[in-house]
């Protein structure tokens, strides 16, 4: 039977007639084009991870259930693909959707300019994609996007054009969907609060009160416009720019470093 692919615009959606799917991230690869990486966020119905184990990427392949993994990178004769598979029809029922993204390692998605998301049936590897959709950059400053979401409707899945972008790269994506990131950074000492010398005629051995100086309050941050389709915004890091920055998930969480 002939396979008809949907060409996807952002927004639309298709309904799937299969219960395993392969979603596939291609690109040409080139000077000056960053490396891509997909990954997959599992999410209840209050649109949140239940657990930092429902994060899907480099350093965490598969989840603890088997059931949505991500397969190795290959060279093909129009790019380089990177794949996530989902088995969606024996997923938890607390599972509401997938959310298949790409995040770009060394500059933003303004350098990939043909990067694209096909979704295949799983069990029938000589079909045609189900459908495809062409993923642009809308600002040039992207370094995480969300391609495409695998959703509920009813009794089946059904599959969402996405494309939107987040500044903040994985870690700002993760921590939007709420997975607990820690950075792994050296906080500053806090400077030491002046002892107040004793009073006049006091014993030596008097306890002295040191009285704390109350923090200033952070700068509330600007407004952030709207999220299209109800997705969080990026939580931007609180962590000063620089080169070689690790970010860590807490004890037996993944890491956030390249393999």
């Amino acid at each position: 039977m002939t396979t008809m692919t949907h060409a996807m615009l952002k927004g639309s959606n298709v309904p799937l007639d299969t219960a395993a799917v392969r979603a596939v991230l291609r690109w040409t690869p080139g000077p000056g084009v960053p490396d891509v990486d997909a990954s997959a966020l599992l999410l209840g119905a209050d649109g949140r991870v239940r657990s930092d184990e429902d994060f899907v990427f480099y350093n965490q392949p598969r989840h603890p259930s088997g059931l949505v993994r991500r397969l190795s990178k290959k060279r093909e004769a129009d790019g380089l693909t990177d794949t996530i598979e989902a088995d969606l029809g024996t997923l938890d029922a607390s599972v509401d959707q997938v959310v298949i993204a790409a995040s770009s390692d060394g500059d933003s998605f303004r350098s990939v300019s043909d990067l694209r998301i096909l979704l295949y049936d799983a069990g029938d590897a000589g079909r045609e994609p189900l459908a495809l959709f062409d993923v642009k950059a809308e600002t040039g400053e992207e370094t995480a996007i969300i391609c495409g979401e695998l959703y509920r409707r009813g009794k089946g899945w059904k599959f969402r054009a996405v494309g939107q972008g987040y500044p903040t790269g994985l870690v700002g994506l993760a921590t939007a969907f709420g997975i607990s990131v820690d950075e792994a950074t050296e906080e500053p000492a806090a400077p030491q609060t002046p002892a107040r010398p004793a009073p006049s005629g006091a014993d030596s051995d008097a306890t002295v009160v040191h009285t704390p100086i109350p923090p200033q309050p952070a700068t509330p941050p600007a407004p952030a416009s709207a999220p299209a389709y109800g997705y969080p915004q990026p939580v931007t890091s609180s962590m000063p720019p620089g080169p070689a920055q690790e970010f860590r998930l807490p004890p037996m969480g993944p890491q956030f470093v390249r393999p």
